[in-house]
């Protein structure tokens, strides 16, 4: 079976194809600045100020207090598959605006912390676990001196005794 390629000129033909590639990347390169002026939106008209001052942010929201929240995602799936997107598609970028709005997602995030005491206690854990491991497999290491100093500040910050088996 053979193939005919149809062709004008090659200039015009490279034209054409450079033209095409620069307005892709012309609007790839804005899709960043498009997701932050949404995600900046969402952020003014739906996050929340307790009576303390915290600020909690719209994709924290539960329940009664995400009402508005729900209400727009639904507006932006219904104009996302108005416009052809997949469900899949319509979920990558609803999680890009959440980001853009300053959330961290799973595979981001340290293990059950997400404060300096926190990340702090779980790296301590890991220390500790080291330790406990070279010394069972009968190593001889200087930070052993250390253990117990290292296992009361995990206590201090945490308020529970260390247990390697966590």
């Amino acid at each position: 079976m053979s193939t005919t390629v149809i062709s004008t000129t090659p200039a015009i033909d490279t034209g054409i194809v450079a033209g095409a590639r620069r307005n892709l990347v012309k609007a790839a390169k804005g899709t960043g600045e498009v997701i932050q002026g949404y995600a900046d939106a969402l952020c003014l008209v739906y996050n929340v100020r307790s009576d303390n001052g915290a600020q909690m942010p719209w994709y924290e929201l539960r329940g009664k207090d995400a009402k508005g929240v729900k209400a727009e995602r639904a507006l932006f799936v219904a104009d996302m598959t108005e416009a052809g997107f997949g469900k899949g598609t319509v979920d990558v970028y609803w999680q890009r605006v959440k980001e853009a709005s300053g959330y961290v997602t799973a595979g981001n995030r340290v293990k059950g912390a997400s404060d300096t005491d926190g990340k702090t206690a779980a790296e301590l854990k890991t220390i500790i676990n080291r330790i406990l491991k070279a010394e069972e497999d009968g190593e001889d290491c200087h930070a052993s001196t250390i253990l117990d100093t290292l296992k009361d500040a995990y206590k201090i910050l945490t308020g529970e005794s260390f247990d390697a088996k966590k």
